[in-house]
């Protein structure tokens, strides 16, 4: 990907995190006292349980190098403004999906780049190795998830009403970024997209559709609500897609790696649309 183009990735992805940082305030963070049992199964979900599946699914299938390290790039991304949108609209508990992806978010800073190394350590050779610099890689991270964060916190604490009257304009454009981020890596790569689809379409679908099982039933293992179930489920389920391919192209300055994160992108749309149905459907005759 040339310069032009990475430049615009990074500028989209700080639009996004802006975006998600409009609809924040400090009381997303202090609802960890409200919800303590939720957050920590939410969290643990996303910060330990879903790499350790992508491991086990990039593991378990003979994919490319790329693809196993892509799937662990998505898998050290989750949650994203993506994901409250589906909780909503899937009826599910919102403010919690707020709150675990404002936690994530902060605390992803530091896992992602260990994350990422296991995984190019583990399924790259040494001719092809690549190591990210833990320190640099973190101050990044931080100038492309947290600084946008914190500036649209900002915003919405001193001009609450124009945060307002801007989250949903926001909201909707940093839709359309995503979609023109995966549409343009689709158009460059057109030419391979079905051997693409092929080879990724599998472990990107089954990392989703796994992680959001697992984030379903762990939480009614420790006796959640309906509501916050399906929360945790799409939090632990939908991965922030744009991050990931940012951080292939950005930081790694490989699109190879960005074909498992494009690939997933294209395919949530159909598993997030279905956890919307069930959700509406559900809560229509009950209100758990």
């Amino acid at each position: 990907m040339d310069q032009a183009s990475t430049v615009i990735l990074a500028a989209s992805l700080f639009i996004i995190m802006l975006g998600m940082g409009l609809s924040l305030v400090l009381d997303d963070f202090k609802r960890v006292i409200i919800y303590p049992k939720a957050v920590i199964v939410g969290l643990t979900n996303q910060i330990i349980l879903l790499p350790l599946i992508g491991f086990g699914i990039a593991s378990a299938f003979n994919v490319r190098p790329e693809i196993a390290v892509g799937l662990m790039i998505l898998a050290a991304c989750p949650g994203g403004p993506t994901s409250n949108l589906i909780a909503h609209l899937a009826k599910g508990n919102t403010a919690l999906s707020v709150t675990l992806t404002a936690f994530s978010s902060f605390i992803t800073i530091l896992t992602i780049p260990f994350i990422v190394n296991i995984a190019l350590e583990e399924f790259l050779d040494q001719s092809q190795m690549i190591k990210l610099d833990v320190v640099e890689t973190i101050t990044q991270v931080m100038v492309i998830i947290i600084i946008p964060i914190v500036i649209g916190m900002l915003i919405r604490k001193y001009k609450r009403d124009f945060a307002l009257k801007m989250a949903k304009p926001v909201r909707i454009a940093s839709g359309i970024v995503i979609m023109l981020v995966i549409v343009g890596i689709t158009i460059k790569e057109k030419d391979n997209i079905g051997a693409y689809l092929q080879e990724a379409g599998m472990v990107a679908i089954l990392l989703n559709i796994a992680t959001m099982l697992v984030g379903f039933y762990t939480a009614k293992m420790f006796n959640l609500n309906d509501k916050s179930a399906i929360s945790i489920s799409i939090e632990s389920g939908i991965q922030n897609g744009t991050l990931a391919i940012s951080i292939a192209v950005v930081l790694l300055n490989n699109t190879e790696f960005a074909i498992a994160p494009a690939v997933y992108g294209l395919l949530m749309f159909f598993t997030g649309g279905a956890v919307i149905y069930w959700g509406n459907k559900k809560f229509a005759k009950y209100k758990g």
